[in-house]
């Protein structure tokens, strides 16, 4: 009886083990992170560069979004088709000179049909050119943190110049969701499209197989191989996935799958503390309180393997001797979290209310308080 039940619990912990190793992926480089905690749980080769193909034309809406946003474009507004944009080689949603086009019949044209023609009008609508266009990727892609990436141009044609890598596409895609929540609804759940009398399907697969999969992009050439980053939420998680070089429509699509399968299955987002919520009172000198409110500007969410949330451990470090004045949102110390005893982040800690310096026999009390400490 004791051997039996020692055998089943040990055959219960190797599952266990294994369960937190990433399955076997048909692809050249990988990432798989969640972005209700903004965590990558696991990855393979994120940081080799390679050639982004079509999965450029998320750093193209992310302008032509941020151009929206700033009034510079409109929906509504039509754009004039040059003929560099209507001779572009590869995928096309057949866009012509001296035919009207929007910019929103644009944008669906680039997301759902991938369209290397949409692209560069849209960039020559917010920029002037597709060259002055790539300075402006560029620049975007420094400010998101994408260090191991250039852009040469809107579409994701290929060059020797051009290429990203499969952390350095998270990053943007993360940051398209983010930013654009309206804009990310609104057409990367498109499945197909009609322009000028044809009709063309989304070439992400996992837009039919899997209902809560919302986006995200697809991209191929032949250097690249088959691309797919996959955006899935389930309930109030939201998974991504970047599959760089893999070897067919189906095998991206599948893998993807896969790849966000298994981190539904076997992790869970644990919320350690509520926007706004305060953590603890930090003491204040010099100032018209004592005591301040300190919390974070967001939900502190990590990803741990799943049943181990009792295995996390979070220390406050608070600034001292944090003096007046004091503004709201300013940090004030430093979230350490531990897991399973080894460290796992730190997260920074912000004043949920401002201090405003004491009156000058006040400063003049905490100013001798201090000295004596």
């Amino acid at each position: 009886m004791l051997r039996t039940l020692v055998a089943t619990l040990l055959v219960l912990a190797a599952a266990a083990v294994a369960a937190q190793q990433p399955p076997s992926v048909i692809g050249r480089a990988w990432v798989l992170a969640d972005l209700s905690s903004g965590q990558v749980i696991a990855a393979e080769r994120p940081d080799e560069r390679f050639e982004p193909a079509s999965l450029t034309k998320l750093m193209t809406a992310y302008l032509v979004f941020a151009a929206l946003k700033e009034k510079k474009l409109t929906l509504e507004q039509p754009v004039n088709v040059s003929e560099r944009a209507w001779r572009a080689p590869g995928s096309r949603m057949f866009i012509e000179p001296r035919k009207p086009v929007t910019v929103d019949e644009l944008i669906r044209g680039m997301v759902v049909q991938s369209g290397n023609d949409a692209c560069i009008a849209l960039a020559e609508a917010v920029a002037g050119s597709e060259e002055v266009f790539a300075q402006m990727m560029n620049r975007e892609a420094q400010r998101l943190g994408m260090r191991e990436t250039k852009f040469m141009n809107a579409t994701g044609l290929p060059d020797p110049q051009h290429y990203s890598t499969a952390r350095d596409l998270h990053l943007l895609a993360a940051a398209l969701i983010r930013d654009f929540p309206a804009e990310y609804a609104l057409y990367y759940t498109q499945k197909e499209f009609r322009y000028n009398n044809i009709t063309q399907h989304n070439r992400n697969r996992l837009l039919w197989l899997d209902p809560t999969v919302d986006g995200v992009k697809t991209g191929y050439t032949e250097a690249a191989g088959y691309c797919l980053i996959a955006s899935s939420k389930r309930g109030p998680r939201r998974l991504l996935s970047v599959l760089l070089g893999s070897t067919s429509e189906a095998a991206r699509a599948q893998e993807s799958q896969k790849l966000l399968n298994w981190g539904f299955q076997f992790f869970d987002a644990v919320k350690l503390y509520d926007q706004g919520q305060a953590v603890k009172e930090i003491e204040v000198w010099k100032g018209d309180r004592r005591q301040l409110k300190a919390g974070f500007r967001a939900d502190l969410v990590v990803t741990v393997p799943k049943g181990q949330a009792d295995r996390i451990k979070a220390e406050l470090l608070a600034q001292q001797p944090l003096v007046a004045p004091v503004a709201e949102g300013q940090r004030v110390g430093l979230m350490r979290v531990s897991f399973d005893g080894k460290p796992f982040g730190e997260y920074p800690v912000v004043a949920l209310e401002a201090a405003v310096p004491a009156g000058i026999f006040g400063r003049a009390w905490d100013t001798l308080r201090l000295w004596l400490k």
